[in-house]
């Protein structure tokens, strides 16, 4: 685990295979806010393959969210084409032979935490770049 994401008390995670529905599998809240891992388990060690967040620090403080929070951005974000995962993940799973991706998630601001989503995000993906030389596969780009 990321040390970033050690004090983050508010999380969990979920397994997803092409056989489920991401809509019906993704167990996380829709009310807030943070950062989401994506891992490919198919392979015999756990390898990341995306990171990504939802929610918007205002000027003053405040958290500005979308509906639905992680859910939404986890099952209905865009990714590989302009659909939501929840269709385009199955279909790149089938095009790389990928098995089971299981789905971290971790909320960054709330009453506990006030950690900005993109600042937990920027920070994992520079860690997996300085580790790595190249960003996660399916991070297009930060």
């Amino acid at each position: 685990m990321y040390k970033e994401l050690k004090k983050i008390k508010i999380k969990n995670q979920f397994n997803f295979t092409i056989n489920n529905s991401l809509d019906e599998v993704c167990n996380a809240s829709e009310a807030g806010s943070g950062v989401f891992l994506v891992y490919d388990v198919t392979v015999d060690n756990k390898e990341l393959i995306m990171v990504g967040s939802t929610g918007t620090i205002q000027n003053d403080g405040t958290l500005k969210t979308k509906n639905g929070g992680l859910y939404d951005k986890i099952v209905n974000g865009h990714q590989f084409a302009k659909t939501g995962r929840k269709y385009s993940w199955p279909a790149q799973m089938k095009l790389e032979k990928i098995d089971t991706l299981e789905v971290a998630w971790y909320e960054t601001f709330n009453d506990k935490n006030k950690i900005i989503p993109t600042f937990i995000e920027g920070q994992i993906l520079q860690n997996f770049l300085d580790e790595n030389g190249k960003l996660p596969k399916w991070n297009v780009a930060f």
